[in-house]
């Protein structure tokens, strides 16, 4: 497993940005997919980005896809979620997830199974105001 830290949630205002960061220890950042999950208020936790190892391929859930966007730096370790034109039903906790190790983004992309990721942040949580 790896450990997790978040940051950046906060307060906006709908339309507005937030970036989250994620902070991961350990040596096996490399090999593990990376993703962000929210959870609503009186919700199920739900996927909202993915990121292959290296980076090059990423994947969105259909209500964020075209505002937001997941990026990483394999030097430092970090994930990030640059989220913008919020809107209200953003409003959410947001976790960020390292896959079990070795797992491909291919396979974990059929479903993004919170099964399959062993390490989870805090969560940060994020607040849109209409």
């Amino acid at each position: 497993q790896v450990q997790l830290v978040e940051s950046g949630g906060g307060l906006v205002q709908a339309g507005g940005s937030l970036r989250l960061s994620c902070a991961a220890s350990g040596r096996t950042f490399t090999s593990r997919v990376m993703g962000w999950f929210r959870q609503a208020p009186g919700k199920e936790r739900e996927f909202v980005a993915g990121i292959s190892w290296t980076g090059g391929r990423t994947y969105y859930a259909d209500s964020v896809r075209g505002r937001f966007a997941i990026s990483r730096d394999n030097a430092k370790n970090t994930v990030s979620l640059q989220m913008n034109s919020l809107k209200p039903e953003d409003t959410a906790v947001y976790y960020c997830a390292a896959a079990r190790i070795h797992y491909g983004d291919y396979v974990l992309s059929a479903s993004w199974n919170m099964a399959d990721f062993d390490s989870w942040g805090q969560g940060t949580q994020v607040t849109v105001s209409s």
